[in-house]
């Protein structure tokens, strides 16, 4: 079966590779005027032709037409449009540079064709913001956020105040796949997900993948989050920055060799901790990161780029418990441009997430880490205008440390130890094409093959029946299974190993230039897994691959969808209805411990989850008021059977919601462009609480009171709300000078929600009686920002 498909792709090739040929080709790249940083998404349209293109994630474009003479139209958005007559008599290199718009109160409304490309594209389940429209947005300390921004469209939520991480349709956060600069990114949130880690000053595009991902992705089941860095400046200096009230940043970027080469370096870093030593506050929280990239142009047709980023945060609390933990990575690319048809960009990255926890009333130092060395060598192929192909290969290998364990001081009971290390190789090969079968209906589809291999050096531990959780019948729970032996296996032998074929599909049947039906459908496999206790502030982070015990999940999604342009693109109607399903979704047994787990297959069985909502997102685009309204209608279940029929899985076996289930979400978010000197954001969130367990009753042992809780998640907590709003002023907007500035208020939960983080049972010492308190992380918080650059 895959062996007919690839040749059968390979027999397209050929014949739309023959029919090319007697056409010439436009190609070449697109940036930005002001510092030539490429330009991501692009449109560039021919209305002769009625046929158009869209730069790639370098900026690359490439249009394959007859012979003539032409009408080329460049769009995107947040810049000025560039409209040019070219004749083509043979195959064509042509750069273009586009202006950013300057702010301006009179309505902009762009009348070309290029405004249909959300219609006729087949790309479905996806959401593009450009960070022109993430600026626009409430700046929450004075400092607009990427996941905050993310958190308002349809299908994304959080479980909770301070969690970390986002939920996408139903999925847990480990399914999520995000890239900065093609680099794997672990953990996205600072400060109890307050900040993310990504600083917008040095973001240049972002796009999220709900469903019918491309196939050049993959690994895991729930979304991928796709972001890059900018280039920085190749023509001249500058510096941009921001002083507030918790934390502070910088930008620095200019040009190496001017024209050629060029870098860009920021940083940002809080203070938090420096004000709680003034209240004389034993806590302190903390965070800092660095992002910088260096670019070469070689020639026209080959630049290479060096990026990083290393960010790290760090908790005490008193006497309690403190946390640190930080992503960092390193990427070297190369991009080569064959010829006017085919690119290619060659990448080599190494990435690291580490996770440390003291437990100081314990006395424990437990620290883990994850770390994976990657190898991607993707290539675009425009083989005619109706047909590109995008395939590839791409190689990782990983390395997990599941604890390093050390006693905090001499005092302490603990003993050092060190579990076994864990090493897994992933690899893919994908090929997909985007084909436009007619003027209304285009094709994206494609398949992805990817292999895992879980390795020595490890002794794996032999169970009975090969089972490592036993069910204990007279107690009627399951336990963690005693093992019968172990198996030592060399380093680099394999332990475990899977293989899956990944289809993906998806179309667009436009009804007329407004209007479009869309179907996607795409499967997806995930081989590492995040074994976490809780969504708390401080969970227990432990990546781990699967092997015999704990199987990769599978995923297959479907996707319907409408969409619609109103009044010549100043407003869109995007409805999307998904359905996903998962296989081998790990579930917890009841009382699971995984501190300084050694066998972590003894307290987790495999499952499967499924999902299915209703999407629907409405935004306003022009005009002084922007904005969006977004909302989604979902369920997310998951469901654990007993593995024979005396056993009876979690929860009976029954259905059950997820930790991250959330029937409604509702946000809408709105820009106001008052006057040049001010300007107004707004955000207001609803969300269904998050699933819990409550007690539905108690008993006394040994004096003690215990609680005895209910079916698994079959409570909720108090929904979560709450509304952000700020204020931005610049005092000379018209200014020619270089120094520019501007003042951002904001104002964090307006109206001081105490949105539930958990709910605590427990027995009032006074009354004796059991009462339920409320844990509540953020109130009202308001702050002030000066923005500058120079």
């Amino acid at each position: 079966m895959r062996y007919q498909i690839i040749y059968t792709l390979l027999f397209i090739v050929i014949s739309s590779g023959a029919y090319s040929q007697q056409k010439v080709t436009l190609s070449g790249t697109v940036t930005m005027k002001a510092n030539t940083e490429t330009i991501i998404g692009a449109s560039v349209f021919i209305p002769e032709a009625k046929t158009s293109s869209v730069t790639n994630a370098y900026g690359f474009y490439s249009i394959t037409l007859p012979k003539g003479e032409y009408t080329i139209v460049i769009s995107c958005i947040g810049f000025e449009n560039i409209e040019e007559h070219i004749s083509l008599t043979g195959n064509t290199k042509k750069n273009f540079s586009m202006l950013e718009k300057s702010r301006t109160l009179n309505e902009v409304v762009i009348k070309d064709r290029s405004s249909t490309n959300n219609i006729r594209n087949p790309e479905m389940s996806v959401n593009k913001l450009s960070i022109a429209t993430i600026k626009k947005m409430p700046a929450v300390m004075g400092e607009v956020d990427i996941l905050k921004a993310i958190l308002q469209l349809p299908g994304v939520s959080t479980a909770q105040e301070g969690a970390t991480g986002f939920n996408v349709r139903g999925g847990s956060v480990d399914g999520n796949l995000i890239l900065l600069d093609e680099a794997v990114v672990y953990n996205t949130s600072h400060l109890f997900g307050f900040f993310s880690v990504f600083n917008a000053d040095v973001i240049k595009d972002l796009k999220l993948y709900k469903g019918g991902i491309p196939a050049n992705f993959g690994g895991r089941t729930s979304s991928v989050l796709d972001i890059y860095q900018k280039e920085g400046n190749n023509q001249e200096y500058h510096v941009t920055g921001g002083i507030g009230a918790i934390s502070s940043r910088l930008l620095v970027e200019g040009p190496i060799v001017k024209g050629k080469s060029s870098f860009v370096v920021a940083g940002r870093t809080s203070y938090a901790q420096l004000f709680m030593k003034l209240a004389d506050n034993p806590n302190s929280v903390s965070f800092y990161d660095l992002n910088a990239k260096l670019n070469y142009n070689i020639n026209d047709n080959n630049r290479i780029f060096l990026s990083g980023y290393f960010g790290k945060d760090k908790m005490d609390f008193s006497n309690f418990f403190s946390n640190n933990y930080g992503n960092s990575f390193f990427n070297l690319r190369w991009n080569h441009i064959f010829s006017e048809k085919f690119f290619s960009n060659a990448s080599i990255i190494y990435s690291k997430y580490d996770y440390g926890l003291k437990i100081k009333y314990v006395g424990i130092d437990w620290a883990s880490d994850i770390r994976n060395y990657n190898l991607k060598y993707n290539f675009n192929h425009h083989l005619s205008d109706k047909l590109v192909l995008n395939y590839g290969i791409n190689s990782i290998y990983y390395q997990f440390n599941p604890g390093t364990i050390k006693p905090m001081d001499d005092k302490s009971s603990i003993n050092a130890d060190q579990l076994e290390k864990k090493y897994a190789w992933e690899n893919a090969l994908y090929i997909s094409a985007e084909q436009k079968l007619t003027d209304r209906i285009s094709l994206n589809y494609g398949l992805r093959y990817s292999n895992f291999m879980r390795l020595g050096e490890q002794n794996v531990n032999n169970y009975t029946n090969n089972q490592a959780v036993i069910f204990n019948p007279d107690l009627q729970i399951y336990e963690e299974g005693t093992p019968s032996g172990t198996t030592h296996y060399n380093k680099n032998e394999k332990i475990a190993g899977f293989g899956n074929l990944e289809p993906r599909f998806a179309v667009s049947f436009a009804l007329n230039d407004d209007q479009s039906i869309k179907a996607s459908y795409n499967r997806m496999s995930q081989y590492i897994h995040l074994i976490s206790n809780t969504a708390s502030v401080s969970p227990l982070d432990i990546w781990a691959p699967s092997d015999q015990f704990l199987k990769p999940e599978i995923l297959d999604q479907v996707a319907l969808g409408y969409f619609r342009n109103f009044s010549n693109g100043k407003y869109s109607l995007e409805t999307e209805a998904f359905y996903k399903k998962i296989k081998n979704k790990a579930d917890y047994i009841d009382g699971a411990e995984l501190i300084a787990q050694k066998a972590i297959e003894q307290v987790l069985l495999n499952g499967e989850g499924r999902a299915y909502g209703l999407e629907v997102m409405l935004k306003k685009n022009a005009e002084r008021l922007t904005g969006w309204l977004s909302y989604t209608l979902s369920k997310a279940e998951q469901r654990t059977p007993g593995r024979n029929a005396g056993e009876p899985g979690i929860n009976n076996g029954e259905w059950y919601r997820a930790n991250y289930d959330k029937t409604h979400n509702f946000s809408l978010t709105g820009a106001y462009q008052l006057t040049k000197k001010w300007s107004f954001g707004g955000i207001f969130t609803y969300q269904t609480g998050k699933a819990a367990t409550y007690p539905i009753g108690k008993y006394q042992y040994q004096g003690i009171t215990i609680g005895n809780y209910g079916e698994r998640n079959l409570n909720s907590l108090p929904a979560y709300h709450h509304l952000d709003l700020s204020a931005t002023y610049t005092p000379k907007p018209d200014s020619k000078k270089r120094w520019k500035g501007e003042w951002v208020f904001s104002i964090y939960n307006v109206y001081n929600r105490g949105n539930a983080a958990s709910i605590m049972f427990e027995q009032n010492r006074e009354t004796g009686l059991s009462e339920a308190k409320r844990i509540s992380i953020f109130g009202i918080v308001p702050g002030v920002t000066y923005n500058f650059k120079f």
